[in-house]
């Protein structure tokens, strides 16, 4: 794949924020987050959907989709920043111009429901997304998270190569080893619900995967399910795991991912702070990467451009 590294964002930049998702909830948060960003230096630009509401989606699939290339083709707009994540992403893959999108690469960020579109991307134009906090859940909030906006705007500026370790006291090898790759993968739910599609990449990559509230059991059908795919296990590197809140049996969660270990005899480690919750890092989604369960460091290659 020749992957495309958008330019890294600067102080003035304009960034878009657009509901692609669920409804927002609260407008409140958005004005927040634009205030937020605004008060940082930069310009924003809020989608005409914003706060558009069709049942539990943020408006109509045409009039997302019809923003999204909006956005992408505007010039003025150096970053796409997702306004919340949920359920709606998927419905919108068959509609979406991935050659728009190739020809006008730009920071586009968000995370759960939003990777799917971010698996897409990575399939169809090599642009490289960002797996990161949202703007009404995280930078709308009325105190965000510092450690949150310390990895954001350090990932979206940095030129250089970028170093992640898991948090010390959650992390855990499930089975040694080294693995390179692109990293690919996001909310686990959201990616299996892809199945069928033609999402999974060429090349080889370290999967990565968190979700919210799916019973051990679930998470078991789910990784089956990938693992069964040919094309999946043949280019599966190793596999790096966020948060799993609500997951029930802890023991059985952990006895899963070893068994899983054994089968496919790749690397894999948790502890990363892939979340749902206030503290998240912000993950170049389709960059050359490195994996060493010895020194417990994924280190991402070069991802963005002056």
């Amino acid at each position: 794949m020749n992957l495309i590294k958008p330019k890294k964002l600067n102080k003035g930049d304009t960034i878009g924020i657009l509901p692609l998702s669920g409804a927002v909830e609260s407008k409140t948060n958005i004005l927040r987050a634009k205030k937020y960003f605004e008060n940082k230096g930069f310009k924003v630009v809020l989608s005409e959907n914003i706060f558009d509401n069709h049942r539990y989606l943020a408006g109509t699939d045409e009039k997302k989709v019809e923003e999204l290339h909006k956005f992408f083709a505007n010039p003025k707009i150096s970053m796409i920043l997702c306004a919340r994540g949920g359920y709606g992403a998927i419905r919108l893959l068959d509609k979406i111009d991935f050659n728009l999108i190739k020809n006008n690469p730009k920071i586009f960020a968000g995370y759960s429901d939003v990777s799917a579109l971010q698996a897409m991307i990575c399939k169809h134009t090599g642009l490289i997304t960002f797996y990161a906090p949202v703007a009404q859940g995280d930078f709308g909030v009325e105190k965000n998270s510092k450690f949150s906006e310390k990895s954001f705007f350090n990932t979206l500026t940095n030129t250089n190569y970028l170093e992640f370790s898991p948090d010390k006291r959650k992390s855990k090898v499930y089975f040694e080893g080294k693995s390179e790759g692109i990293i690919w993968g996001g909310n686990l739910a959201t990616i299996v619900s892809m199945c069928g599609l033609d999402f999974i990449p060429d090349e080889k990559f370290i999967f990565f995967a968190e979700d919210l509230n799916e019973e051990v059991y679930k998470v078991d059908k789910m990784m089956t399910q990938l693992l069964n795919i040919e094309k999946f296990r043949n280019n599966l590197s190793g596999i790096i795991l966020g948060d799993f809140f609500g997951v029930g049996n802890k023991k059985y969660f952990d006895e899963l991912f070893f068994e899983i270990g054994e089968k496919i005899q790749k690397p894999i480690l948790s502890g990363f702070k892939l979340t749902h919750a206030r503290d998240k890092i912000t993950m170049p989604y389709g960059a050359n990467a490195e994996l060493s369960t010895d020194t417990r460091i994924l280190k991402i290659k070069k991802y963005l451009e002056d």
